[in-house]
C-alpha cells in the first residue's frame, strides 16, 4: 500500500513523496503460517545417531500421543494409557544398547518415567540356581528399575536349557510385572534377529505385550564411514582421505565375508581405537609434532587388511 508522506511546499508547488506503507501485521500474518516442528527436541536427542529412521518415527509417535492425551485430559476426555515395552532385533553394533540408554532420558523428559535411569541386565542377574531364587532375583531387578528402563540384551538366553531350566520362571515373572507395573517401568528385550524370533515363538504371549518391535538394520558402507568420522571427531582426530578409502575397502570386504560375524559400529570403533594407538606409536619416534601430526590418522595407522 502507498502512503503520502513528507508533504512540503517549495516555490509554490506542493511536493508529495510516495512511500510504501509498512504493514505492521505482515510479520504476524507470516508467523501464523509458520508451524514449528514439535519434534525438534526429540530430533536433537537423536542427532548423533546415524540411521534408525523407524525408531525415530516411533518415538515421535509416542511423544505425539502423550502430548495429545494431556490435552484430552485437560478437556475431560477419555485418554488411553500407552504401554511402552519394546523389543529390539538387530545384529551386533547396530545401536540397540545406546538407543535404550537415550530412551530412558527421553522418557524422563516426557514425564513418562519418574527417574529415567537405565538398568542393564543379563541372564545371570535374573536366573537362580535353585527353585524360588529366580523369581526373587527377577523381582529385585525390576524393583531397581522402577522409574526407569530395564534393558535385557540377548534375552533369548532366558529360554535356553529346556523345561527344567529356571529361565522360564524369569520370563514368567517379567511378564507379570510388565502388566502390574507398566505405569512407571519400561522393559526392553534385545538380541539377534533370528534368535529373538525363536524366543517369541517359545512364549506366544510375549509378542502381544510388546507394542513396539523395532528392527535395527545393519549399517550400509556410507553410514559406517560416517560413524567412523564421528567417532574420530569425538576424540579430536580426523581420517586422511587415503585412510578413509582404506577403511571403506576394508568394510566392503568385512560385509561381504559371510563367515565372519560382522559387528557394524563395533567393528568401526575397534579400527578407530587401534588406529589411534598406532598413530601414537608412530609419533613417539618423532621429536617435533605439528597439530596436523597429532590430529590425522593415516592409512598406515589403520593397519588393516583390505
Amino acid at each position: 500500500m502507498l502512503e503520502a508522506q513528507n508533504v512540503s511546499q517549495r516555490n509554490g508547488k506542493i511536493n508529495i513523496v510516495l512511500q510504501h506503507k509498512k504493514n505492521e501485521n505482515n510479520h504476524q500474518i507470516k508467523d501464523k503460517y509458520i508451524v514449528k516442528n514439535p519434534f525438534n527436541h526429540i530430533d536433537d536427542k537423536f542427532s548423533s545417531f546415524i540411521g534408525l529412521s523407524k525408531l525415530k518415527q516411533t518415538v515421535n509417535e509416542i511423544y505425539a500421543i502423550l502430548t495429545i492425551n494431556k490435552k484430552r485430559q485437560e478437556m475431560g476426555l477419555t485418554t488411553t494409557k500407552q504401554v511402552l515395552h519394546m523389543l529390539f532385533k538387530g545384529n551386533p553394533g547396530t545401536g540397540k544398547t545406546s538407543v535404550a540408554r537415550q530412551l530412558a532420558k527421553i522418557y524422563y523428559d516426557m514425564e513418562v518415567l519418574s527417574k529415567g535411569h537405565f538398568i542393564e541386565a543379563e541372564r545371570a542377574d535374573l536366573v537362580g540356581e535353585y527353585i524360588g531364587q529366580t523369581a526373587q532375583k527377577t523381582r529385585n531387578i525390576i524393583q531397581k528399575s522402577m522409574g526407569g528402563i530395564l534393558f535385557i540384551d540377548e534375552a533369548y538366553s532366558l529360554a535356553r536349557g529346556g523345561e527344567k531350566d529356571f529361565g522360564k520362571e524369569a520370563i514368567d515373572t517379567l511378564v507379570k510385572h510388565m502388566e502390574d507395573k507398566q505405569n512407571d517401568f519400561v522393559l526392553i528385550l534385545a538380541g539377534y534377529p533370528n534368535e529373538m524370533e525363536y524366543f517369541l515363538k517359545l512364549n506366544p504371549g510375549l509378542t502381544s505385550r510388546f507394542p513396539f518391535i523395532i528392527d535395527f538394520d545393519d549399517y550400509n558402507i556410507n553410514q559406517l564411514i560416517e560413524i567412523a568420522k564421528q567417532m574420530a571427531t569425538e576424540r579430536e582426530y580426523q581420517l586422511t582421505k587415503e585412510a578413509e578409502w582404506k577403511m571403506r575397502s576394508y568394510l566392503y570386504k568385512q560385509q561381504a565375508d559371510t563367515v565372519t560375524n560382522f559387528s557394524n559400529a563395533r567393528c568401526v570403533r575397534n579400527v578407530i581405537e587401534y588406529a589411534i594407538r598406532m598413530q601414537a606409536v608412530r609419533l613417539i619416534h618423532q621429536e617435533n609434532h605439528s597439530t596436523d601430526d597429532l590430529i590425522y590418522l593415516t592409512e598406515e595407522d589403520l593397519n588393516i587388511q583390505e
